[in-house]
């Protein structure tokens, strides 16, 4: 039998509800605020079947660049061939949620402020540049009153 090839294909898993998180959609779904600019990702909703993006969307983080009364305008690149072309899908907002990608850098920057606020309470230089995991500090092990001991596997005994 020749399979299908329809909009929404090969969806079974990926449209289908949470665990204990069927039935209707809770109101701060709706409460949230979306401006010009937010980072979204797109996970479409299958109880709402108007404004659900393609599968393609599905799992895509994108920029807002429209906003109206219940939907949301998202710009997502995708890769076609060689180039990236830049996509601009108009979903219902009950398919999107804010990102949290940005969430980290934008904790950092407030507490580099504040670091930087102490600092110059107090007088002193800081450096707030990371920097990577430095290899392990080299120790001595001295085997005075350290004997090594040999481990070695436990037989196999039956416990009943």
């Amino acid at each position: 039998m020749p399979h299908s090839f329809g909009l929404r294909a090969r969806t079974r898993h990926m449209f289908s509800r949470n665990f204990r998180e069927h039935g209707s959609i809770p109101l701060s779904t709706y409460l949230k605020t979306y401006k010009v600019g937010d980072i979204v990702d797109i996970k479409a909703n299958a109880a709402v079947q108007k404004g659900m993006p393609h599968k393609f969307y599905h799992g895509r983080t994108g920029v807002v660049y429209n906003v109206t009364k219940s939907a949301v305008g998202v710009i997502i690149y995708k890769k076609v061939g060689s180039r990236y072309m830049e996509k601009r899908v108009n979903l219902r907002i009950e398919h999107v949620k804010h990102s949290k990608c940005r969430q980290e850098f934008l904790d950092r920057v407030k507490e580099n402020a504040q670091k930087k606020k102490d600092a110059r309470a107090a007088g002193i230089k800081v450096n707030l540049k990371r920097i990577p995991v430095q290899p392990r500090e080299a120790r001595h092990i001295s085997t005075v009153d350290n004997v090594p001991q040999t481990i070695t596997a436990i037989p196999y005994e039956t416990l009943l």
